[in-house]
C-alpha cells in the first residue's frame, strides 16, 4: 500500500450554511470531519487546516495565512507539515468518502507520468479536494504560483490543477458528494437511512462512539437475533446479542481485533445453536400435541395438583 500523508481543509466561512461550524455538523451521529478522518486512517500523518476541535483520532493542526485566505493558502500551510511522497488532499465535508476511494486515488496518483489524481463528480467536473498528489510537484507548483501572484491567498484551486499532470477517476455518485448547504446536509442524512446503507452506517457509528476496532459480521449477529426471537421469545434477541458481546469480550481480553472478531463469531455460533435447540424442543412438544397441563394430549399428568406434597 502506498504510504501517504493527508491534509484536510476544515476552514472556510460556510456562508451557505449561515456561518455554521460545517466540519462539526453531524451526519449519522458523527461530525463531518470525523467521517472524513475515518476514511483515511491509514495516513502516516494527518494535518487539519482549521480551528482546533475534538476529533475521533489525533491530528496535527495548522492555519492558513492569512486566516480565511482560501483553499490554496490552506493547502500550502498543510503541506509544510507533511513528509510523505504522496499527499491526500480532502475537504472536511465529504460524508460518504470511503477507504476504497482513497486507495483508488493513491493508486492512480502513483502511475508513471502522473503527478496526482482527482475525483470527478457526476457531471464530470474535477474535484481537487478529493485528490491525491505527489508531494514534490505539488510543492513546486505552489511555490511558482506564490511567486507569480505574490501569495496564495484568495486564489482558486484550478490555477494549481491546470499545471499538474493528473489522472481522473470516477468514484461513483457518493465519494465526491460534499455538503455546502443545509439541503445537502438533509440529503446526506436521508441517504444514510436508506435501507441498503442504514445498518452499516449505524454499526460504524456505534463502533466509532465506543472506540471499538472490530470487523462485525452483522449478518451473523442478525441471524442470531432472529433465531433467539423466533425460537425463544422476542425480547431474547437484544439480550442474547448483549451476552454474546460480553462473552466475546471476556474470551478475547488483551487480544487483537482479529481474535476479538473470532470470539464474537464463536459466541454467536454457540448461542445460535442453543436457540435452535430451544426451537426444536418447542416444535417437538407441539408435534406431540403437548398442552399447558404438562404432558402430551390425551395423557393425564400424574403429578398434577401434587406440588409441595413431597410425593416422589
Amino acid at each position: 500500500m502506498t504510504a501517504y500523508d493527508v491534509i484536510v481543509l476544515a476552514g472556510g466561512a460556510a456562508k451557505r450554511l449561515g456561518g455554521a461550524d460545517k466540519p462539526g455538523v453531524r451526519v449519522g451521529g458523527r461530525a463531518l470531519l470525523d467521517r472524513v478522518l475515518a476514511a483515511c486512517d491509514g495516513a502516516a500523518r494527518t494535518v487539519v487546516v482549521g480551528g482546533r476541535r475534538a476529533t475521533a483520532r489525533p491530528v496535527l493542526w495548522t492555519r492558513e495565512v492569512p486566516q480565511g485566505g482560501g483553499p490554496l493558502a490552506a493547502l500550502g500551510a498543510g503541506l509544510k507539515l507533511t513528509t510523505a511522497e504522496h499527499v491526500l488532499v480532502l475537504s472536511a465535508d465529504l460524508p460518504f468518502l470511503g477507504p476504497g476511494t482513497v486507495d483508488a486515488l493513491l493508486a492512480a496518483a502513483g502511475q508513471p507520468g502522473r503527478e496526482g489524481a482527482l475525483c470527478t463528480d457526476l457531471d464530470g467536473r474535477d474535484q481537487p479536494l478529493v485528490a491525491a498528489y505527489r508531494a514534490e510537484p505539488l510543492r513546486r507548483e505552489l511555490a511558482l504560483i506564490a511567486t507569480e501572484y505574490g501569495s496564495l491567498a484568495g486564489l482558486p484551486l484550478r490555477i494549481l490543477t491546470a499545471e499538474l499532470e493528473l489522472a481522473r477517476i470516477d468514484a461513483g455518485p457518493d465519494a465526491a458528494f460534499d455538503c455546502d448547504t443545509w439541503d445537502d446536509i438533509a440529503a446526506a442524512r436521508a441517504r444514510i437511512r436508506e435501507h441498503g446503507a442504514v445498518l452499516d452506517e449505524w454499526i460504524t457509528s456505534v463502533k466509532n462512539e465506543l472506540g471499538i476496532e472490530l470487523d462485525v459480521d452483522t449478518g451473523l449477529l442478525l441471524d442470531l437475533a432472529r433465531d433467539a426471537a423466533h425460537g425463544v421469545a422476542r425480547p431474547a434477541a437484544p439480550l442474547t446479542t448483549f451476552l454474546v458481546g460480553y462473552a466475546a469480550a471476556r474470551a478475547s481480553a488483551g487480544a487483537g481485533p482479529d481474535e476479538a472478531a473470532a470470539a464474537v463469531a464463536e459466541a454467536s455460533r454457540r448461542a445460535t445453536a442453543l436457540a435452535l435447540r430451544w426451537e426444536a424442543e418447542a416444535a417437538e412438544s407441539a408435534g406431540q400435541g403437548g398442552d399447558a397441563a404438562g404432558g402430551p394430549a390425551g395423557r393425564e399428568n400424574p403429578d398434577a395438583g401434587r406440588e409441595g406434597t413431597g410425593t416422589p
